[in-house]
C-alpha cells in the first residue's frame, strides 16, 4: 500500500469506513492510479487491458468475505472514469464496499464516473454499499456520475445501499437491473443536497422470472436552493412482486420531483408504488426542544434520523 496523507485517510474513512488497510481483498484508487491492491484466495482482482478498471471474480461457494474498492480524488480538474465488472460465483456470500470521495481545493471541476456491472450467479448473496462525499474549500465543482448494471440469476439475493453524504455539487445516477426467477433485489438510496446542488437518479428494474421480487426505497433531503429528480421504474414481465417507496423532506427554497413508475406485462405481477414529499413536522421540532435542544439542533437530529 502506498503512503497516504491526512486527506486520503479522511476521504477513505468517510466513504468506506476505512481506518487502516482492510482485511481480505481490496483495490484503492487515487487520482486515476492504484494506491493499493490485494486479492484473496477466493476473490481475484485483475486490471482490465482495454480500458481503465478492474475485473473482480468471486469463486463459487465463497462465504463471509469482503471486498473494498473505494476511489478518491484530490486533484482539482481531474476527470476519472473507471469500468468495474463483478463476477459473483454461485452460492457465494460477500460484502462489497465501494464509494468515492472528492477533495477539491482548486477552481476546476473534479469528476468521477464509475460504471459498475454485476453478474450475480445462481443462489449467490451480495451486499453492496456505495457512499459518495465531497469536501474542500475550492470553487471547483465536485461531480459524481455512477452507473450500475445488475444481472441476477435464479434465487440470488442482492442488497444495494447507495448513499450521498454531502458535498457533491452534481450527480447523475443511473441504475439498471434484471432480476431472474426467485431472486430478490433491494435498492436503497439515501441522499442529501444543499446549496445549489443538483441530483438526478434513474432506476429501472425488470422482473423477468417467476417469483422475482424487488424493493426500491428512496429517502432524500433537499435544502437551500438544491434540486432533485428521482425516477424509479419497475417492469413486471412474470408473476412477481415489487414495492417502490419514495420519501423526501423539502426545506428552504429547494425543489424535488419524484416520478415513480410501475409497468405490468403479466396478469400476476403485483406492483406497488408510494411517493411523499413534505417539510419537517413542526411538532417533532417542538418536542425535541422541550429536551433542551435549540431549533437548529432539533432539526439536525430529525434530518440525521430520516436518512438512517
Amino acid at each position: 500500500m502506498a503512503e497516504m496523507n491526512k486527506i486520503d485517510r479522511s476521504l477513505l474513512e468517510a466513504v468506506a469506513d476505512l481506518h487502516k488497510v482492510p482485511e481480505g481483498a481490496y483495490n484503492i484508487r487515487k487520482n486515476g492510479e492504484s494506491l493499493g491492491r490485494s486479492s484473496s484466495a477466493n476473490i481475484q482482482i485483475e486490471s482490465k487491458t482495454d480500458k481503465p478498471g478492474i475485473d473482480i471474480r468471486v469463486a463459487p461457494g465463497t462465504k463471509n468475505e469482503s471486498l473494498h474498492i473505494p476511489v478518491i480524488l484530490t486533484e482539482s480538474g481531474m476527470h476519472d472514469m473507471v469500468y468495474n465488472d463483478f463476477y459473483i460465483g454461485e452460492d457465494s456470500d460477500v460484502l462489497i464496499v465501494a464509494g468515492c470521495g472528492i477533495h477539491n481545493c482548486g477552481d476546476q471541476t473534479s469528476q468521477h464516473d464509475g460504471i459498475h456491472t454485476f453478474h450475480i450467479g445462481r443462489g449467490a448473496r451480495v451486499r453492496y454499499v456505495e457512499k459518495h462525499y465531497g469536501d474542500g474549500d475550492g470553487k471547483g465543482g465536485r461531480v459524481l456520475n455512477p452507473q450500475t448494471v445488475v444481472t441476477m440469476e435464479e434465487n440470488s439475493h442482492c442488497e444495494m445501499e447507495m448513499i450521498q453524504i454531502r458535498g457533491v455539487d452534481s450527480t447523475l445516477r443511473d441504475t439498471v437491473a434484471t432480476v431472474g426467477a426467485g431472486a430478490k433485489l433491494v435498492l436503497t438510496e439515501r441522499l442529501m443536497t444543499h446549496g445549489d446542488q443538483v441530483a438526478e437518479s434513474n432506476m429501472t428494474v425488470t422482473l423477468d422470472g417467476k417469483d422475482a421480487v424487488t424493493q426500491v426505497i428512496s429517502r432524500s433531503i433537499a435544502k437551500d436552493d438544491s434540486r432533485q429528480v428521482f425516477h424509479p421504474c419497475v417492469i413486471g414481465n412474470a408473476p412477481c412482486r415489487a414495492h417502490v417507496q419514495c420519501d423526501s423532506i423539502i426545506m428552504d427554497h429547494a425543489q424535488i420531483s419524484s416520478v415513480p413508475e410501475i409497468r405490468a406485462n403479466d396478469s400476476e405481477a403485483q406492483l406497488i408504488h408510494e411517493a411523499a414529499i413534505g417539510k419537517i413536522n413542526g411538532d417533532q421540532i417542538t418536542k425535541l426542544m422541550t429536551f433542551g435542544m435549540t431549533e437548529e439542533e432539533a432539526e439536525k437530529v430529525i434530518v440525521e434520523g430520516f436518512l438512517q
